[in-house]
């Protein structure tokens, strides 16, 4: 499995292209501007193979603005956790409130179900439903490769936003504890915003967890 990463937009969203046994998945298309889908085009095609979907760990606007460039483009499937759909619905309220311009997604869409094994190429990832940034955010992991992408969950040195439609501290801090921190220590986290880390890291010098890791839930 290989793995690149691309950061887009003013808000300095990571995306990732997943290429698994030549099956091309994109992670939180970020890319805003023309000159951004088409480099991340170049990523896909370079590839030699089709964009076959595209796994959004949340729907907030900065990880959503390269959706329908690339449904148009490849006719790739958008996968989503459906307690996120009425972000994507409210996708032009989302952009003019931060100034911004957004082709709003207009599917297909695919829910994800937490729980159900979903299979990229032959490796069959797990959904982690990592809500209290937003309320459908999930983790995509893959144990074999020991990496996980987290969206805006948990990051180096600090956490997602909790004060956004339907975010909670304490939802979040039950999601990171229970969810990602018995991933494993040396679970890598790619995330979506900064730079990549790890569990263990995290639980060592990241202030929100440590000060919190003896009363965690």
């Amino acid at each position: 499995m290989t793995v690149h990463s691309f950061t887009c937009n003013p808000f300095q969203t990571n995306g990732y292209l997943v290429d698994a046994d030549g099956e091309v998945v994109i992670i939180d298309p970020s890319c805003a501007s023309t000159e951004e889908t088409d480099d991340v085009c170049g990523l896909i095609d370079a590839s030699g193979a089709k964009l076959s979907r595209i796994l959004l760990t949340h729907a907030h606007i900065d990880h959503i603005f390269g959706v329908q460039a690339l449904v148009d483009r490849y006719g790739a499937a958008v996968h989503v956790h459906a307690s996120d759909k009425p972000l994507l619905a409210q996708g032009a309220a989302q952009a003019a409130l931060f100034g911004v311009d957004l082709t709003v997604p207009s599917g297909p869409f695919t829910h994800l179900t937490p729980g159900e094994p979903l299979r990229i190429g032959s490796r069959p990832w797990d959904i982690l439903h990592t809500p209290g940034h937003s309320p459908g955010s999930v983790t995509f992991v893959d144990r074999a490769e020991r990496v996980a992408f987290s969206g805006d969950v948990l990051f180096m040195g600090s956490i997602g936003r909790t004060d956004l439609w339907k975010g909670s501290l304490p939802v979040l801090m039950q999601s990171i504890f229970q969810q990602l921190v018995p991933l494993g220590e040396d679970m890598r986290i790619l995330p979506g915003h900064g730079a990549a880390t790890t569990v263990g890291q995290e639980l060592a010098t990241n202030p929100f967890l440590t000060d919190l890791t003896a009363a965690a839930p």
